[in-house]
């Protein structure tokens, strides 16, 4: 086990690497004002970074030689976690919505449907259209398919078909997506 001096911070897990952790001999050189000073060596850049009370960071490890600022760590970590954490806030994860239909759906019930399934993709989630045939209404297959023909008539402008009318036992499936 390696002993650390005290008042000395732990090796940065994740994050850039910065001051004496940093591994190469020789390091490109960056000050606070973005202005760049050249090929240094490191131990000197850090000498360098301590006196204007900074730290030396590694921006750019794979570079060759490695490129390295004067930043605050700490500052630098905060600021690239809370740039993190508004791209996830602003993601939007894609869902699968499902709309259930019978086979001898109401006109009523149909617009009722269709609002939701406009709802849906205006949200930019994906809808899967089920049909569900009970009884002898399975002999009737054709009722089915023209039914979802007409659903896909219907969302034509706004949504494209990302799978077919096809059966799977006792239902007839379709999956729309916004364009």
């Amino acid at each position: 086990m390696t002993r650390r001096p005290m008042g000395q911070a732990p090796m940065p897990n994740n994050g850039p690497r910065f001051n004496e952790f940093i591994q190469s001999q020789k390091v490109r050189v960056i000050d606070e004002n973005g202005e760049n000073l050249g090929v240094m060596l490191t131990r000197e850049a850090m000498e360098a970074a301590r006196e204007i009370g900074l730290d030396l960071v590694e921006v750019s490890p794979n570079a060759d030689p490695p490129v390295a600022k004067y930043l605050d760590v700490g500052k630098f970590k905060y600021e690239a976690q809370k740039k993190a954490n508004l791209a996830r806030k602003t993601q939007h994860t894609q869902e699968i919505k499902e709309i259930k239909m019978r086979p001898n759906i109401d006109d009523h019930d149909y617009d009722t449907k269709m609002k939701k399934i406009f709802e849906f993709i205006g949200d930019g989630d994906k809808v899967k259209v089920t049909l569900r045939f009970r009884g002898r209404e399975l002999s009737h297959g054709q009722l089915g398919m023209a039914l979802l023909q007409r659903v896909q008539a219907d969302i034509v402008e706004i949504a494209k078909i990302e799978q077919h009318p096809r059966f799977e036992g006792r239902q007839m499936l379709m999956v729309v997506a916004p364009k």
